[in-house]
């Protein structure tokens, strides 16, 4: 004798299947366990439905016979589209066509004598196994599908899509020759593995090539593979819960960001470039690479918006615009030094030693601008009129008359004093214009050194930063 509220199953006694009779009494429950074998009385859908009508009045449990039987169920999804990636938040936005199988044991009929293998129904006059992407960050915003697919075997086939943002740990650090890795992971939410298992309903290749041929919806992003896996999650005491994980890999398109950014970045820094070639002594070098820094100051603002919004990481692209900028300054700074050194020359004072050695001598060889030696000049090489005058005065003395005697010997060292005194202010300026050509030497030999190490810097800056977007791009 069973208590008040107790559910009592009873083995039946009859050949093969019959339908469960659920006996309400009051106070007590009496059941039946067994498949409902479907007899219809015409072969026609009316028919069909009137005979289901006791396997809708089991859609609360879930339609296993023994419940320690698991329900099976099988998943697969076709990707249909990639509708964008939100770096910043971390979500990916994808369009998926959701498939479900399962068995009811509760029903089974012949096709022959309903006449139909299969029939929709409502969704609500059956058992839905509770599956969710553990990912799903949002909304489901997708059309609702009110209808499932009952298979005269009890195969129910449930298909809907799904609007899923989900979350993703996204590393932009190669963008845009970035490849992202994205998980959806499948599992019940209540029921563990020894109620519910899930399994993989098509092979995770087939998935890639049916979501590669109906894909519409890729914008900037191709996909490239989705893989699979099954594992457990939980203790190890029978409270696990099964799940099923697929791995999205999909690659960003690149095309668009080459052609808006790299591409004039490129352009420009070669402009700052090749600037170097101008004459700083004869033509503002300065106003033009100003007006070099202000036109790529103006393009990154413009191009902001196709950059990405900065993640866990900073992209290597902005790191490459960073280093434009910073070259164009530098470049600019480096003009400004040389073109004050070269026009103010002739005010410093004489070059000091250890400059001549170091810049003139092995500096200049090593950028190809040696110190030219110094020939004496034809006019150094003839006595000077003061010492040549001195030679006559030496001479013997001619008999002339006192007092023009003295006349004349004064007259001759007072235009020795004055030819002296011009001497003394030719040589000073000869020197001063010795010691500003060094000066103007040093100025082209410093203004090429750093033209040579510009080129070095970005050469090297550049090969680095493309092979780490090549091998990002081929993995």
């Amino acid at each position: 004798m069973t208590s008040d509220h107790t559910l009592k199953c009873l083995p039946l006694s009859v050949r093969p299947t019959l339908v469960i009779f659920l006996i309400l009494t009051p106070g007590k429950l009496f059941a039946l366990c067994s498949t409902i074998e479907v007899n219809c009385s015409e072969p026609n859908q009316p028919a069909l439905l009137k005979a289901l009508t006791p396997v809708f009045n089991l859609s609360a449990i879930r339609p296993v016979i023994n419940m320690t039987t698991p329900t099976n169920v099988s998943i697969y999804f076709t990707l249909y589209g990639i509708l964008g990636v939100d770096e910043k938040a971390q979500l990916l936005l994808t369009y998926l066509w959701l498939s479900y199988r399962w068995m009811n044991e509760f029903v089974t009929w012949d096709p022959i004598q309903c006449g139909a293998s299969e029939i929709s129904l409502p969704r609500d006059l059956f058992w839905v196994p509770d599956i969710v992407i553990n990912e799903f960050m949002d909304e489901d915003t997708a059309p609702t599908v009110p209808y499932v697919y009952l298979h005269s075997s009890g195969l129910v086939r449930d298909a809907k899509p799904a609007r899923v943002v989900s979350s993703c740990n996204l590393n932009i650090y190669t963008f845009p020759f970035d490849i992202q890795n994205c998980t959806f992971t499948f599992n019940s939410y209540i029921h563990y593995a020894m109620d519910i298992e899930i399994f993989l309903g098509r092979p995770a290749e087939k998935i890639t090539e049916r979501s590669k041929n109906v894909m519409t919806t890729m914008g900037e992003w191709e996909l490239l593979d989705i893989t699979s896996h099954k594992k457990h999650l939980g203790p190890d005491d029978g409270q696990q819960f099964d799940e099923l994980a697929f791995h999205i890999r999909v690659k960003r398109r690149a095309t668009l960001y080459v052609v808006n950014l790299l591409i004039p970045s490129c352009f420009l820094i070669t402009v700052d470039l090749f600037s170097f070639l101008l004459p700083p002594q004869s033509v503002d070098r300065s106003s033009f690479k100003m007006t070099l820094i202000l036109g790529y100051t103006v393009f990154l603002l413009l191009m902001n918006d196709l950059l990405p919004v900065t993640g866990n990481t900073i992209p290597l692209i902005n790191v490459f615009f960073s280093l434009c900028l910073a070259l164009m300054v530098t470049s600019l700074l480096e003009t400004i030094f040389i073109t004050n050194l070269l026009s103010n020359s002739a005010d410093f004072s004489p070059i000091p030693h250890w400059v001549r050695v170091f810049v003139l001598q092995i500096l200049g060889c090593l950028v190809f601008l040696p110190l030219k030696s110094k020939e004496p000049k034809h006019s150094e090489m003839k006595p000077s009129p003061v010492v040549a005058l001195q030679k006559v005065n030496d001479g013997p003395p001619e008999k002339t008359e006192p007092e023009a005697e003295g006349k004349a010997l004064h007259e001759l060292r007072s235009l020795s004093r004055d030819l002296q005194a011009i001497r003394l202010q030719v040589e000073q300026q000869q020197s001063g214009s010795s010691s500003s050509e060094e000066w103007v030497q040093v100025g082209f030999i410093i203004d090429r050194l750093l033209f040579g190490l510009y080129i070095l810097f970005i050469s090297v800056s550049f090969i680095t930063i493309i092979v780490i977007w090549v091998n990002s791009y081929n993995q």
